[in-house]
């Protein structure tokens, strides 16, 4: 019976979406500009050596500030149900915030949250 259900849902899911994709391929506007086709470089015609490099801390600052504003998101759901959970799930978040501080001071001990 669950099995049913299951492949109903997906093939509507994928006619659904079929169907979506090529009604917006058919009444989508079309414009044949050769234009359309170069890079886009924010309207401003490059001048010179476009390909620059940019300092490897710019990437690792961005990728920590990433992972940790990504890992506070997990609490959100945790303060709402915290009562529901009780010591077990107070040991848990506790042991995931000590998790994150570890993270934290090895970002730190690296130098990564230094600009140089």
């Amino acid at each position: 019976m669950n099995f049913i259900f299951l492949v109903t849902v997906v093939l509507t899911a994928l006619i659904f979406v079929g169907l979506v994709v090529v009604i917006a391929n058919a009444i989508a506007p079309r414009s044949y500009n050769p234009q359309k086709m170069e890079p886009y470089e924010c309207g401003i015609p490059t001048r010179g050596k476009t390909w620059m490099q940019f300092h490897v801390g710019y990437y690792l600052f961005a990728i920590l500030f990433l992972m940790f504003e990504v890992e506070t998101v997990f609490l959100f759901p945790w303060a709402v149900v915290t009562a529901e959970l009780g010591v077990a799930g107070l040991c848990s978040v506790l042991f995931f915030l000590f998790i994150l501080v570890l993270g934290l001071a090895y970002a730190w001990k690296k130098g990564a949250l230094e600009w140089k």
